[in-house]
């Protein structure tokens, strides 16, 4: 019992830090997307680096059972709702 328990709360807290990392590299990506000279290519290479690093991320947990799976993108999402929150409010202002 105290097993799983530590399991999928390691597993939120990998999900927690992967949103962390892929969507805040995301919102890094955009806002300095003006500045740089070839822009197709930035994004490009964001989203290889991103979506390969998350894929890589979730693997072992995927290893560890479909609940363990659940708990990481649960994380992954709370993130992305949190970050998306903020995001909205700070231009808003």
């Amino acid at each position: 019992m105290t097993e799983s328990f530590y399991l999928y709360g390691a597993a939120l807290l990998w999900g927690l830090l992967l949103g962390v990392f892929y969507f805040g590299g995301l919102w890094l990506t955009v806002r300095r997307l003006v500045e740089v000279k070839h822009q197709a290519l930035w994004m490009l290479g964001s989203f290889l680096s991103r979506n390969l690093l998350a894929a890589a991320a979730f693997y072992p947990v995927a290893l560890q059972g479909w609940q363990a799976m659940l708990f990481c993108l649960a994380g992954f999402i709370v993130v992305r709702m949190l970050l998306s929150r903020r995001i909205r409010v700070q231009d808003s202002h």
